[in-house]
């Protein structure tokens, strides 16, 4: 069983990754999908997203109940998880603190674990530090979020210009 974190910047590949190494996987795949749909260009992204996956793969569509919807998935599935950058913005924009979202992160290591799984998410701290408070935690705790979910897998891959890094231990 292994835990793959996929990380990276926007459009760097990575769910193109994590749709391969759910395919490769030959197992049942349930794709957890947390985007919201908050505007005519997202809602096309999300179409695009859910057009490109195969028909047998059973998505679960979890804004806020990423660890509802991991524990409820079938014990022998591959999990696709994209992506935690999304969840984690959900929560904080319903008024999640940095505290309990970090708890959450590490409910879903442990509903995570022993399981196939690929988890996406945005690697935000390489930038410049942002202009605002919202914006700052944002980065901050997505980036603990992150760095736990690295902790925790067995392999982690940064995505750069559609190139994959693995990152050592």
């Amino acid at each position: 069983m292994a835990l793959v974190l996929v990380l990276g910047g926007a459009r760097s590949g990575k769910s193109a990754l994590a749709a391969r190494l759910a395919a490769d996987s030959g197992a049942p795949v349930t794709f957890i999908a947390t985007a919201v749909a908050g505007d005519a260009e997202m809602a096309e992204r999300i179409r695009t997203h859910r057009e490109s996956r195969p028909v047998a793969w059973k998505t679960v569509e979890a804004p806020l109940d990423l660890l509802g919807a991991a524990r409820s998935a079938a014990a022998r599935d591959f999990l696709v998880v994209d992506c935690l950058t999304l969840w984690v913005s959900n929560l904080l924009g319903e008024g999640a603190s940095p505290v309990d979202i970090a708890a959450a992160a590490e409910e879903l290591v442990d509903a995570l674990r022993g399981r196939d799984c690929v988890v996406v998410t945005n690697e935000v701290g390489l930038g410049i530090v942002p202009v605002n408070e919202l914006a700052r935690s944002f980065r901050d705790v997505l980036g603990s979020v992150n760095a736990r979910l690295a902790e925790s897998a067995d392999r982690a891959v940064l995505m750069v210009a559609g190139r994959e890094l693995d990152l050592p231990r």
